[in-house]
């Protein structure tokens, strides 16, 4: 007597063994994984390219993608990190490939099925030479915060992991709409962030920064765009601009490099009000999963009461 479990198998194979034997019967070809056709991609400066359809052998040449990849990517993919990769602490056991200058050898040693880097990071020079060795190298660009959002997403896609990448914007989301949702002044602060001090560079209109200190209920001081993102300002600009808030560096340490270098500069309006802060580096400079935490230091920093 035949069991149950063997007759429904049977009733449910019969019919498939029938119709093979059928000479008209149409031929089924199932490709295995590693034959599925490539993905045809194009990148955020508009270059196409073509990775496998599934990344086995994924790296970054910038650290807040390297973030990025470690937030989304399965991390057994991750074959190297940069010398200034260093977050999360996970990064800092993968093999080391100098990303400036660009150590091309130890790089294709590594045969990684595609790179990943953001503008400013990587020249299009180096990722030309890459891509004639056959290693195809997709950019991103960020110029407001969703768009760090997207970029998750796109990673997702393409090294097929959607549902993780999906969980982390729609988290990332929901705690900026909280910050949004907090009481906000009715006129935002001006604010000026300095990336250097001799020369004065600071983070100009066309940047993140912009997009993030908005978020944050401030305004960036600099508005006029310049040609380039992280314009040098002259003492005579930057007294005309006259922020409410300073980023840079600690009032404590500005004084004894910045404003000793420039004590025009006491007379703006966050050195008379002791509105001068350090932010954390990393936060500041890379645009990756951590941006809704940048977005709330720069809330908190900018909120600050101003000293009495």
């Amino acid at each position: 007597m035949l069991r149950p479990s063997f007759v429904r198998f049977g009733c449910y194979c019969l019919p498939l063994l029938l119709a093979a034997c059928r000479p008209d019967a149409p031929a089924t070809t199932v490709l295995p994984a590693a034959e599925a056709a490539p993905q045809h991609l194009r990148d955020d400066l508009g270059r196409n390219l073509t990775v496998p359809a599934h990344p086995r052998r994924i790296m970054a040449l910038a650290a807040s993608m390297t973030e990025m990849l470690y937030a989304v990517a399965d991390t057994a993919t991750i074959v190297a990190r940069t010398q200034v990769c260093d977050y999360p602490a996970a990064a800092l056991r993968k093999p080391v490939v100098s990303s400036y200058p660009l150590d091309l050898e130890r790089l294709v040693a590594l045969r990684p099925d595609v790179v990943f880097t953001t503008t400013g990071i990587t020249s299009e020079a180096d990722a030309q030479r890459l891509q004639e060795l056959g290693i195809p190298v997709y950019y991103q660009q960020y110029d407001k915060v969703e768009d760090i959002f997207q970029g998750l997403t796109d990673l997702g896609r393409i090294l097929g992991r959607q549902p993780q990448a999906r969980r982390l914007t729609d988290s990332l989301r929901a705690e900026l709409r909280a910050i949004q949702a907090l009481p906000r002044p009715r006129r935002a602060a001006t604010v000026l962030a300095i990336t250097w001090q001799d020369p004065i560079y600071a983070y100009g209109q066309n940047t993140l920064f912009t997009d993030k200190i908005w978020l944050a209920g401030g305004q960036n001081a600099v508005v006029e765009k310049f040609a380039q993102p992280y314009p040098a300002l002259t003492r005579e600009y930057i007294l005309k601009l006259n922020p409410e808030v300073l980023l840079g560096g600690s009032i404590g340490q500005l004084d004894s490099t910045f404003f000793r270098l420039y004590p025009e500069l006491k007379r703006l309006r966050a050195y008379q009000t002791r509105r001068v802060y350090g932010t954390t580096d990393d936060l500041m400079s890379r645009p990756g999963p951590r941006v809704v935490e940048s977005v709330r230091e720069l809330r908190r920093l900018i909120w600050a009461p101003p000293a009495p």
